[in-house]
C-alpha cells in the first residue's frame, strides 16, 4: 500500500532531508520542474517534437518556484512562454525568488492582478499548454479569479492542455475539498488534464472533489527516501489501498478450516439483500455460508439458494441458541434485516464473533447510537454509506457538510478515524473514496478513481455484496481491518472486471477471475 501524504507530512519529509544535508531546497525545486516537463512530454509526445506556446501561472510560494523552473526548461526547448506571477517578487521564498530571477534573464514576468488577468485571458486561445503553479499543496484559503480563469481555459478554441503542479488550484491538499469564501459560493477548482505531484500522492488526489479536478495524476521522484527521513510511525500514516496478497484455500483443507459465515435475513419478501451478502461471502472463500431467517421466510430462500444453507431463528433467543455453535465464526447483520434488527444485534455482538453490521443493523440505532457503541468490540466492522454514517455520527457528518473556509479542511479521513475511535471498531465509510479506519488510527483509502474508476458500482445491492465479502474474509479468520481492506479492493476489481451493465448479482460471479489474477499476477 502506498502512502497518501498530508501537506504537513510532505513538508516534514522535505525539511528533514534538507536538514540532514542529503539535498537542498534548490535541488528539490529543480527536480520538481524537470519532473513536470518530463510528465508533459510523456503525456503528449507531439509537444516534444516541436516548440509550442505555454502560459505559466506562478503563485507566491514554492509551487510558484516550480513554475519558474518549468518555464525556463520549456524556453530552453524553444517554446514561447508567457509567465504571470500572483504576488510580489520581493516576498517570494528564497528558492522561488532565485528561480524567478533566473527566469527574468530569459523573459518577462507579468503581474497576475486584474489587468494581468485580462492579458492572460487574451493569450488563452493561442496557448497549447497552461501550467497551474499557483498554490499546489500550500493552499489554505479560497482562491479568487485564478480558478475561474483556468476553467475558462478548458473552453477556448484550440484546446489548451492544463497541467497542475502538485494539485489543481482551489483543492485542499488534505481533504480534496474546494475551499469557499465566507458567505460565497465556491469558485470552481482548476480542471486539469494532468496533475504532476512529487514523491507520493497527497490525500487530496484521492478524496472528495480532488480526483475529478486532477484529470490524471503522475508521481515524479525528486530524490527523497521512500518514507522520508524522520517519517512518523506507520500507525499514523494513511495509505492508498492496494491489491491484497493472494489467498487460496491450500491443499488438504476441509470446509470448516475456512469458517462458517451466518447472514441474518428479515421477514418474507425482503431476503434478496441477505442472499446477495451470502453469495458474496461464499464466493470470497468462506467454507460454509448459511442464511438465518424466521420460519415464514424459509420457502423464499429455499427456492433461490443451493450452496448457501438455511438456518432458522424466529427471535433473538433462538439466535442466541444458534450461536452456541462455535463453528459459526462470522456474522453479517443488516441487509434486508428489517425492524427486528434492534433485538438481534445485541445477541450477535454478545457472541464475540467477527461481525459485519450494515444497513438496517445500523439504522436501528439511529435514535441512540451510544447504545450500539457500548456493545461493539474490535472484531466488528461497520459499513455505512453517507446517510447511515450521519445517523450514527451526526456531529462528524455535519462537520463534513460544513462549508470549508480554510485549509486543511476537515476530511473524510478525519471523520472516519474519529468514528472508529468512538465506536471502538472498524468503520468503512463507502463511496468512490471509501475510507477504512481502526480505533488505533490505522487508515486506508480505497479509491475507485482514475484507472480504477468503477461507476457501475452505483447500483442497488452492491453494498450488500460488499458486506458479504467482508464477512467471508472474517470467516476465514482474517483480521477485521485487513478483511475490510481486501474486500473493498476486490469489490472494485470485480466491478471493473465485469464492466458496463453490472448489477449487484454479477459481483460475486466476477470475483473468481479477480482471485485468480491475484494468484497469478501478470
Amino acid at each position: 500500500m502506498a502512502d497518501l501524504l498530508s501537506a504537513a507530512r510532505m513538508r516534514g519529509i522535505e525539511s528533514a532531508a534538507i536538514e540532514a544535508g542529503t539535498v537542498t531546497g534548490a535541488a528539490l525545486m529543480e527536480r520538481a520542474g524537470e519532473g513536470v516537463v518530463a510528465a508533459i512530454l510523456e503525456r503528449w509526445p507531439a509537444m516534444a517534437a516541436a516548440p509550442h506556446r505555454a502560459l505559466v501561472l506562478c503563485g507566491p510560494g514554492n509551487n510558484g518556484g516550480d513554475g519558474f523552473v518549468v518555464a525556463r526548461l520549456l524556453r530552453a526547448r524553444g517554446w514561447d512562454v508567457a509567465v504571470f506571477l500572483a504576488g510580489e517578487a520581493g516576498k517570494l521564498l528564497p528558492d522561488a525568488r532565485a528561480n524567478h530571477d533566473r527566469w527574468r534573464t530569459l523573459g518577462a514576468v507579468e503581474a497576475y492582478d486584474d489587468a494581468g488577468f485580462a492579458r492572460a485571458a487574451e493569450g488563452l486561445g493561442a496557448s497549447d499548454l497552461i501550467v497551474d503553479a499557483l498554490f499546489g499543496t500550500g493552499l489554505t484559503r479560497p482562491v479568487e479569479g485564478f480558478a475561474a480563469f483556468m476553467a475558462a481555459a478548458r473552453r477556448t478554441p484550440g484546446g489548451a492542455r492544463v497541467v497542475a503542479i502538485d494539485l489543481p488550484s482551489g483543492i485542499c491538499s488534505d481533504s480534496g475539498r474546494v475551499l469557499h469564501g465566507e458567505g460565497e459560493e465556491a469558485t470552481p477548482p482548476v480542471q486539469a488534464d494532468l496533475t504532476v505531484t512529487f514523491h507520493a500522492e497527497k490525500l487530496g488526489h484521492r478524496l472528495a472533489d480532488g480526483p475529478d479536478a486532477c484529470g490524471a495524476v503522475v508521481i515524479k521522484s525528486i530524490g527523497l527516501e521512500a518514507r522520508g527521513v524522520g517519517a512518523a510511525p506507520d500507525e499514523g500514516m494513511v495509505t492508498l489501498n492496494g491489491a491484497p496478497a493472494a489467498f487460496d484455500k491450500g491443499t488438504g483443507a476441509h470446509k470448516y478450516a475456512h469458517g462458517h459465515a451466518l447472514v441474518l435475513s428479515g421477514p418474507p419478501g425482503t431476503g434478496g439483500a441477505a442472499r446477495l451478502a451470502a453469495r458474496g461471502a461464499l464466493r470470497i472463500g468462506a467454507g460454509l455460508v448459511s442464511v438465518c431467517c424466521e420460519d415464514a421466510a424459509v420457502p423464499e430462500h429455499a427456492a433461490r439458494l443451493d450452496a448457501v444453507m438455511i438456518k432458522r431463528a424466529n427471535d433473538a433467543a433462538a439466535l442466541g441458541d444458534l450461536l452456541e455453535d462455535p463453528r459459526l465464526n462470522a456474522l453479517c447483520l443488516g441487509p434486508g434485516l428489517g425492524q427486528g434488527a434492534r433485538a438481534l444485534v445485541p445477541v450477535a455482538l454478545q457472541a464475540r464473533r467477527g461481525t459485519v453490521l450494515d444497513a438496517d443493523a445500523l439504522s436501528a440505532f439511529s435514535d441512540d447510537p451510544a447504545a450500539l457503541f457500548d456493545l461493539l468490540h474490535e472484531d466488528v466492522a461497520l459499513t455505512p454509506h453517507a446517510g447511515e454514517f450521519k445517523r450514527l455520527f451526526p456531529d462528524l457528518a455535519d462537520r463534513l457538510a460544513e462549508t470549508p473556509l480554510h485549509g486543511p479542511a476537515f476530511s473524510k479521513v478525519d471523520a472516519v478515524r474519529a468514528a472508529a475511535r468512538r465506536a471502538g471498531c472498524i468503520v468503512i465509510l463507502k463511496g468512490a473514496d471509501t475510507v477504512i479506519a481502526s480505533p488505533s488510527g490505522r487508515c486506508t483509502v480505497n479509491s475507485a478513481h482514475y484507472d480504477r474508476a468503477a461507476p457501475w458500482l452505483a447500483t442497488a445491492g452492491a453494498g450488500d455484496v460488499l458486506a458479504g465479502f467482508v464477512t467471508g474474509l472474517l470467516a476465514r479468520r482474517m483480521q477485521a481491518f485487513d478483511a475490510a481492506a481486501a474486500a473493498t479492493w476486490l469489490h472494485v476489481e470485480a466491478a471493473r472486471s465485469f464492466g458496463p451493465g453490472l448489477i449487484s448479482e454479477d459481483l460475486p460471479d466476477a470475483l473468481p477471475a479477480c482471485l485468480r489474477d491475484l494468484a497469478q499476477p501478470s
